[in-house]
């Protein structure tokens, strides 16, 4: 307002007069027989006008012009409008404007005929590019907005000069109408403007207020500039206590399709979304669960209240969905019974609606948690018949999965296995070097073993035995040991008095990894282990057979990520692997990391050890001797 005071001021006093004179200063005379000094001539500007280059000080516009404005603003139909400008002798502001709002109008009347080729458009787009720099900065963005809209073509002179106009201008252009601009040319990475618009918001980025606008961009152009993500990710931080529960699921969202885990923003989104009200949305809901599952950030408060306000939804889940979220859960680990229970009984409920491909979604998950369904007998029933005649259309990937998860449910039947164990099927996979044709090849592996110690009636096929035992993709670097694995290796060989007595990182047929062995006599006490038979491995190093009265021990370390996020349960592999080394007659003695590492002296260690190994001979001699006690 002061600003147009004094331009106001200025030109009374410094404008020529009626009569082409200059103004005299107040109170001056002009001196007799003096004639009055030449208006020096105004200097010719090229460019935008000052008024164009701030927008906080544009012209207030007054009588027709104002009018005609509100007319524009007002008009509801697009031929209203051009019927309009048609009348008018507009200026190219007003044009500007006009092309706008005909574009939203079209947007809002889709029935309306096309307006591309219409003459009274065409005239305000000439307008327009007549005086182009006389635009606001306000219109002009929004004509860049309009023009595709109305059908004109990206590579059309109009639609360039006005994208050139903005460029000259984007130095001087307000903040928000840069988001704007980001806004709308998220979906033209064609276009010229928009390494410039983004480069501009990177070098602006501490202006930006208000949480909508930091959200906005994280989600429509973060993924197009990391260097500005990692801006936007700062004010996310800085702003996380003002997002509302929809703005935090929208930045969950960004940042999982980003794979950007950013772990002080995740944590920061966490609390302040187990401060909002309860019940959360389910659209929030099923968004916050995929992206904490597809960043892997486990955070127990947010995902007991995801799982336990999204068990009443259920019913009006699609399978889709329902397999989405039990797949979410199975990758972070975290099982809610009752929530699972739910699942079960919705597939029971809905198995006309689901297809192959979400049951086997949700079996896979239930046997990565090591799930068993209260209704199991009758849901199991249910997936046998529809995979029945379904087998063989599934992807191997796919078929190797469900078949290893119907493993650990102790589900597999004698064709599934014949299915995946026949020739034809694994030497498709052996030749693939793909880390999930690799990990494709180890649940085989595990399949086989399956068939060999669980299945008593399974004639064949097996896997033949040259591949059981090619470990060149497994790595064994010993220097990439865990601190429970290193830990191990240390104090077990005080345990035993001996450090030949033990062997250590074990690669068994069976498909799973012994991080120590160990053979003990009738007396209990350990042998050279490397002396004798050992039919579980792919090579036997020893000749001896065992003693009468000797036993094998498996050392079993149990890593945080083989429990559930809940708890202490072990997750489906573990359970596979642990029936199976006992099937294979091994004595197991299993050594948790929350245990273990709790222990910092190597004595208590060693002590720990020595009273695991005897608590697990003391439960197979009962185990021995309970069918005697009991006759």
């Amino acid at each position: 307002m002061a600003a147009h005071l004094v331009r106001r001021c200025c030109r009374r006093l410094l404008l020529p007069g009626p009569s082409g004179l200059p103004r005299p200063p107040p109170g001056a005379a002009p001196g007799p027989g003096r004639a009055p000094p030449a208006a020096a001539p105004r200097p010719l500007r090229t460019g935008p006008p000052r008024w164009a280059e701030t927008p906080q000080a544009q012209p207030r516009e007054e009588g027709p012009e104002q009018q005609l404005r509100e007319l524009i603003q007002g008009a509801t139909d697009p031929q209203e409008l051009l019927q309009l400008c048609g009348g008018h002798r507009l200026s190219s502001n007003l044009a500007g404007m006009a092309i706008a709002r005909l574009a939203r109008l079209a947007h809002r009347h889709p029935e309306a005929p096309a307006l591309r080729g219409d003459p009274r458009l065409l005239r305000l787009l000439d307008t327009l590019d007549g005086q182009i720099s006389q635009v606001w900065n306000a219109t002009l963005v929004q004509v860049l907005r309009a023009l595709p809209a109305l059908g004109l073509p990206r590579a059309g002179r109009q639609v360039r000069s006005v994208e050139q106009e903005v460029l000259w201008r984007l130095r001087r252009l307000p903040l928000r109408q840069l988001v704007q601009l980001a806004e709308h040319l998220a979906g033209h990475r064609d276009s010229p403007l928009l390494p410039e618009v983004l480069r501009k918001l990177e070098l602006r980025w501490t202006e930006l207020e208000g949480t909508r606008t930091v959200v906005t961009l994280m989600a429509k152009v973060g993924h197009l500039a990391p260097a500005l993500m990692e801006r936007l990710e700062d004010k996310a931080l800085e702003l996380a206590e003002q997002l509302d529960v929809d703005e935090i699921r929208r930045v969950a969202v960004a940042l999982a399709l980003q794979q950007r885990r950013c772990v002080p923003l995740l944590r920061a989104l966490s609390y302040h979304l187990l401060q909002k009200p309860p019940e959360l949305g389910l659209p929030v809901l099923t968004d916050l669960l995929f992206a904490y599952s597809k960043l892997n950030f486990q955070q127990p408060q947010v995902l007991h209240r995801l799982s336990l306000e999204l068990q009443p939804h259920l019913g009006a889940l699609t399978p889709a969905q329902v397999s989405r979220c039990a797949r979410s859960f199975a990758a972070l680990r975290w099982l809610s019974r009752p929530l699972a229970e739910g699942i079960a009984q919705y597939s029971l409920d809905n198995t006309q609606d689901m297809s192959v491909a979400h049951l086997c979604a949700i079996v896979v998950s239930f046997a990565r948690l090591n799930f068993q369904p209260s209704s199991g007998e009758e849901f199991f029933t249910m997936l046998h018949e529809q995979l029945q005649g379904q087998v063989q259309q599934l992807d191997p990937h796919v078929l190797t999965d469900v078949v290893w998860s119907l493993c650990v449910l102790q589900q597999a039947r004698p064709p599934y296995l014949r299915q995946v164990l026949t020739p034809d099927f694994h030497t498709c996979l052996q030749g693939d070097p793909s880390p999930r044709a690799h990990s494709s090849w180890q649940k085989l592996v595990h399949i086989n073993a399956t068939a060999r110690l669980e299945t008593p009636g399974y004639p064949g096929p097996f896997l033949p035995p040259e591949a059981l035992g090619g470990d060149e993709d497994r790595d064994k670097d010993k220097d990439k040991a865990t601190p429970l694995q290193q830990g191990l290796r240390e104090a077990l060989p005080g345990a035993l008095g001996g450090r030949d007595l033990g062997r250590y990182d074990v690669h068994t047929v069976f498909g799973w990894d012994i991080d120590a062995e160990v053979v003990l006599d009738g007396d209990n006490k350990p042998l050279p282990v490397g002396d004798f038979t050992a039919p579980h491995l792919p090579h036997s190093q020893g000749a001896k057979p065992l003693p009468p009265g000797a036993k094998r021990l498996a050392f079993l370390l149990w890593e945080f990520p083989q429990f559930s996020s809940r708890g202490r349960d072990l997750l489906g592999r573990g359970a596979l692997a642990r029936r199976h080394l006992r099937r294979a007659g091994f004595l197991l003695v299993e050594v948790s990391h929350y245990e273990f590492l709790e222990m910092k002296l190597e004595r208590h260690r060693v002590s720990y050890l020595r009273d695991k190994v005897a608590k697990a001979v003391a439960s197979d001699m009962a185990t021995d001797t309970a069918p005697d006690t009991a006759a």
